[in-house]
């Protein structure tokens, strides 16, 4: 069963969450999906969005924290952390700046160097991707597969993201079987542009996806669309729509 495991990332409705944050909590609840992962408290408080959530029923599938927070507000990470019931914090993105071999030999020092703060304490630090990762490579490895070499790290792979690399996101998952909790599920324009589209409507057949996930130790699957043809809410019904169809077929 996936429909227990599908999470509304909530960087997709990052301009409804500015305004209502509550409110869109409460509609993605009617909407049916299980959980949801943070992007960002947008000024609310954790304790407050946290307890919406629990009245809702609405799990937390990890969040978002960049790195710097990692590495200066750990602690308030962890609060936040426990707050939402959620063991995962994942690095969402790198600046420009950090996008070479010393950047990102910098990053993984780093994530390892959080990973060892809460050893032993049932957190987990991830890693999300870009595209960005795959265009360096580092000893013979693509600067994602380099970031991820330790499994102290914990890998967030983001099927949109591999393709647009132009790699396989099927052969790329399998790479990290079991270290894997949280898999970001996002589609592919088949138009020719290459751009984000609603799960289902686009180039990646994720049904032998989500069977391998449901297999290697994948906890939940977070849909992402970074934008939208229309509204947001809209494309993640659509999404969630396609993937309970999806779901009889496994």
């Amino acid at each position: 069963m996936i429909k227990h495991r599908l999470a509304a990332q909530l960087y997709t409705l990052r301009n409804e969450v500015k305004q209502d944050f509550e409110g869109v909590l409460r509609e993605l609840s009617k909407m049916g999906w299980a959980a949801v992962q943070i992007d960002g408290l947008h000024g609310n408080s954790a304790r407050d969005l946290s307890a919406v959530m629990k009245e809702l029923g609405l799990k937390t599938a990890g969040m978002h924290v960049g790195l710097e927070r990692m590495k200066h507000d750990l602690a308030a990470v962890l609060e936040e952390a426990d707050l939402f019931g959620t063991k995962d914090f994942i690095c969402h993105s790198l600046p420009d700046g950090l996008q070479n071999p010393e950047g990102y030999a910098s990053v993984r020092q780093d994530l390892l160097e959080t990973a060892s703060k809460v050893n032993g304490s049932g957190y987990r630090v991830g890693y999300h991707n870009h595209d960005f990762e795959f265009h360096t490579t580092i000893d013979g490895k693509f600067a994602l597969e380099y970031v991820l070499e330790d499994p102290a790290v914990y890998a967030e792979i983001d099927t949109y993201w591999v393709m647009k690399a132009g790699q396989d996101p099927l052969s790329f998952i399998r790479n990290y079987a079991n270290r894997m909790p949280i898999l970001h599920l996002k589609d592919m324009t088949a138009d020719g542009r290459q751009t984000f589209a609603e799960i289902g409507t686009g180039l990646i057949d994720f049904a032998p996806i989500l069977r391998w996930g449901l297999d290697h130790g994948v906890e939940w699957f977070a849909v992402e669309q970074d934008y939208c043809p229309g509204k947001p809410m809209d494309s993640l019904a659509l999404s969630l729509e396609n993937l309970l169809k999806l779901e009889k077929t496994l």
